[in-house]
């Protein structure tokens, strides 16, 4: 698994771009904000309310043909 929920969300947004579309539609939207700068994917998934598991794997399935 590339993307573990004790990564920051704007390191996981720089190095992936094309996760941007999975945290939107997971409803975490302000990922250009400043806490996603401070926040884990674990942080913003809990204050958000969204399913963690649900949320890793879509990430991680949106980079797994990354070379």
């Amino acid at each position: 698994m590339k993307i573990t929920k004790d990564m920051i969300i704007g390191e996981v947004v720089n190095k992936y771009p094309e996760t941007v579309d999975v945290f939107m539609k997971n409803g975490l939207q302000c990922i250009g904000c400043m806490m996603a700068m401070m926040e884990t994917l674990e942080q913003g998934a809990k204050s958000h309310g969204i399913d963690m598991e649900k949320l890793l794997k879509e990430l991680n399935e949106a980079v797994k043909d990354e070379k």
